[in-house]
């Protein structure tokens, strides 16, 4: 077990946290800009479809680090965003209403989903939750601000930042300059000073929604609106903020070279980033058809049962996405309920805090949230706990407030078999009866990757 080093004059509480910092790629002590206070922004959605087994490990994994903060005492402001005004919903709302300026329906409908989705994952609420299109005004003097220090420059109503004029970009990422815009070239914009160039202001073609602004009719580029709105809702500089990890370039790098060119200070003291979740080895993607939402997975599974699987692998390294290991965390997780299955009564945040197997998890998750850490050093203590009914209430406690688990047992329920899974069997008994075996073998798969295990019989 790790032991940290408690000093004073860096920790609340008693309590101290490491963070890996991908800025300087190393685990760092943390340690606020405001004594007794953490400003903290995460990426939200794009939301033109439902939120996918990714987006769950994102909030999942960052509400975790929410609860601890405020756990220990800290003052928690979180913004989290949604982009709802991007290429991909004025495409949805094309294909589903035959007009662009439907925009507001597509993101309306799938930021309620993902409000549904995020509640049954026992996610708290952020404090902030920002649109773009609620934050026009400030995203335009934002970008006032970048041209009138000569940061960005006007382009045919299109609007550009700079890159040569910050040389520090690449200092998230480590990319260097003179390659990127080697490998930027094939990709010409007559537009553009620098093929790296990138697009603060995109001005609007005719029937496509857009706002007034000096450079006439448009909307924001994708990254300007998360420098706008953590400075709107956070600071000039903040404290931590997080995303998954293919945000680092070139989403993030460019939030830090907009924010650090206008207001000449660091813009983000820690940045965190979690993993990617893949499936049998290749990143999740629709077009290779291995494409999960939540929805799709909490048809099988308790949501519970989701959060808790995600919490037992390290947020860092990528996770091998697999129902049949879902199907595992199912029983432990029951098993977990089945323990803590006792009337408890309420207790202080202090009352928890002075309990010692409290203060043994707190170890590991304040060492760079290590979940995996924290569930091994419970289950091995498991047995004891039972013998002192306080000292097991203190930690369903504990694990319901910070952990976000309910810890209520599971009812029974029969596996569903939707109309999708229908069509699937029904198409591998269609290749199985042409002879055609590598498909029929295919669809196997995707059966078994579904969660669904097909047994052939003789007849």
């Amino acid at each position: 077990m790790m032991n940290l080093v408690i000093n004073q004059s860096f920790s609340l509480n008693n309590y101290m946290i490491t963070v890996t910092n991908t800025l300087s790629g190393k685990k760092e002590l943390f340690r606020p800009l405001k004594a007794g206070q953490v400003s903290l922004y995460v990426c939200g959605i794009t939301p033109y479809d439902y939120a996918h087994i990714g987006h769950g490990r994102v909030y999942v994994t960052f509400d975790v680090l929410y609860r601890l903060l405020k756990f220990l005492g800290y003052e928690v402001p979180y913004c989290r965003n949604f982009t709802d005004i991007d290429d991909k919903i004025i495409c949805r709302a094309q294909k589903e209403f035959g007009d662009p300026n439907t925009f507001e329906q597509i993101s309306k409908k799938y930021i309620e989903a993902f409000h549904e989705d995020m509640k049954a994952l026992n996610c708290l609420p952020p404090t902030y939750e920002p649109t773009v299109t609620q934050t026009m005004p400030e995203i335009i003097n934002f970008i006032k601000g970048l041209i009138d220090a000569g940061k960005a420059y006007v382009s045919d109503g299109d609007v550009y930042f700079e890159i040569g004029k910050f040389p520090q970009y690449g200092i998230l990422s480590k990319h260097k300059l003179e390659d990127l815009i080697a490998g930027a070239r094939v990709e010409v914009n007559e537009k553009k000073k620098n093929p790296l160039d990138f697009a603060l202001w995109k001005h609007a073609e005719p029937n496509e929604p857009g706002w007034d602004s000096p450079w006439g009719r448009g909307r924001p580029g994708w990254h300007i609106e998360c420098s706008a709105m953590a400075e709107k809702f956070l600071r000039e500089t903040i404290d931590i903020h997080a995303g998954g990890l293919d945000l680092i370039f070139p989403h993030h790098e460019n939030e830090i070279a907009q924010s650090e060119a206008l207001h000449g200070k660091e813009f983000v003291r820690y940045w965190m980033h979690n993993g990617f979740v893949r499936i049998n080895q290749e990143k999740m993607s629709k077009s290779l058809g291995n494409f999960f939402t939540l929805r799709d997975v909490f048809k099988q599974f308790d949501p519970m049962v989701v959060r808790f699987y995600l919490l037992n692998h390290q947020y860092k390294a990528p996770l091998d996405f697999s129902f049949d290991d879902l199907k595992v965390m199912q029983k432990t997780y029951q098993r977990l309920c089945k323990q803590f299955a006792v009337e408890c009564p309420q207790f202080s945040d202090q009352q928890i805090k002075e309990s010692p197997m409290v203060q043994k998890m707190l170890e590991f998750l304040e060492d760079d949230l290590n979940t995996p850490g924290m569930w091994g050093i419970l289950f091995e203590a498991l047995p004891a706990l039972q013998k002192d009914q306080k000292e097991l209430c203190l930690v369903k406690a504990f694990i319901q407030q910070v952990l976000g688990l309910m810890l209520i047992p599971l009812p029974e329920k029969e596996v569903a078999i939707t109309p999708e899974i229908e069509q699937l069997i029904k198409d591998r008994e269609a290749a199985r009866a042409a002879k055609e075996w590598k498909m029929a073998d295919e669809l196997r798969e995707r059966l078994r990757i579904l969660g669904y295990e097909v047994k052939d019989k003789k007849q």
